[in-house]
């Protein structure tokens, strides 16, 4: 895990300034699209990497206890051991990197891995998730409540209002009584771009968002009609970048929401890789938030390891 991100003082005038070329985010995320990707062991090898930053997630209105343990319980061993064992990396501790659940699930997540013996993360969304319109009072509640019970890592979403009203003070403001609520917890913060109007305010709510103490920056809380798309990644990880340059502090990365294939994963691991470097592929500062695309990636390296590919029902869902 990073470093906690001691945030820095709110940069009002700096944000005034801010504009972003909408046609230059757009024609770099068709570039990034159109790289090739690797082939045969260099992708299963990329695959699995993609695997280790994967927050496995439910956030649906019918969690139970049962589907709780059996997401864990896919976290751990999220491939096959037999096919991770004719690889000859069955010994290498392959697990996800977190399971994100709702926080009255925290308690469930975290009773599951003890069993299991497993140190996994358990993420718990917080404030209000998805719409972070409920009082302040009642969102920093579910902060305490989340870490009390056990999360390592809090998924916050932001007001925003705030955001497109342009109360970026506001904004600062209450991500810093998050911060605060969190303690050492590691704290992600969701900006839910998709209503957030445009590149601009996507940049400056970035901003706002580290300036404030984030240790991530997530796309999506996966609710929105629009949820992570390349073109807001831009963006987002070009704020992270002029952040890092500005203050020497890395913030991580997290897109979420309708990241389904194994393809897609291959894309957003490139995107990083050519936007952020090497230093940012790994768990703690890259994450996908994702719930059905395990599924798929598994599936390509059965069919790397058989030359076949599965039916469904020969695989573990999570």
């Amino acid at each position: 895990m990073s470093a906690r991100n001691p945030g820095t003082v709110l940069d009002l005038e700096g944000l005034s300034k801010v504009t972003v070329n909408t046609q230059a985010v757009l024609k770099r995320a068709q570039h990034i699209q159109g790289l090739k990707v690797p082939k045969r062991q260099w992708q299963t090898a990329w695959l699995l990497k993609a695997v280790s930053c994967i927050d496995l997630t439910t956030l649906a209105g019918d969690d139970t206890p049962s589907n709780v343990h059996r997401l864990c319980v896919k976290a751990i061993q999220p491939v096959r051991y037999d096919l991770l064992k004719k690889m000859d990396m069955h010994d290498k501790g392959i697990t996800t990197a977190a399971v994100c659940v709702y926080p009255s699930r925290v308690v469930d997540a975290v009773r599951s891995l003890k069993a299991a013996n497993s140190s996994l993360p358990v993420a718990s969304v917080a404030t209000g998730f998805p719409a972070g319109q409920t009082p302040l009072e009642t969102r920093l509640q579910e902060v305490h409540m989340a870490v009390r019970d056990g999360a390592t890592e809090i998924d916050i979403v932001i007001n925003r209002t705030l955001a497109l009203t342009g109360q970026w003070e506001a904004m600062y403001s209450e991500i810093r009584q998050f911060r605060e609520a969190c303690g050492d917890t590691h704290m992600k913060t969701i900006l839910a771009t998709g209503d957030l109007g445009n590149f601009t305010n996507i940049y400056k709510a970035s901003m706002v968002a580290m300036m404030a103490g984030s240790d991530f920056i997530k796309t999506s809380t996966g609710k929105e009609a629009v949820n992570a798309t390349y073109p807001v990644a831009i963006v987002m990880v070009r704020a992270i970048r002029d952040y890092f340059l500005r203050t020497g502090h890395k913030v991580g990365f997290k897109p979420a929401g309708g990241i389904r294939t194994a393809q897609e994963s291959l894309v957003w691991l490139t995107l990083i890789k050519e936007e952020l470097g090497n230093d940012w592929l790994c768990p703690r500062l890259f994450r996908l938030g994702a719930s059905s695309l395990l599924a798929d990636i598994e599936r390509q390296i059965y069919h790397y390891v058989t030359g076949q590919y599965a039916a469904y029902n020969e695989l573990p869902m999570a």
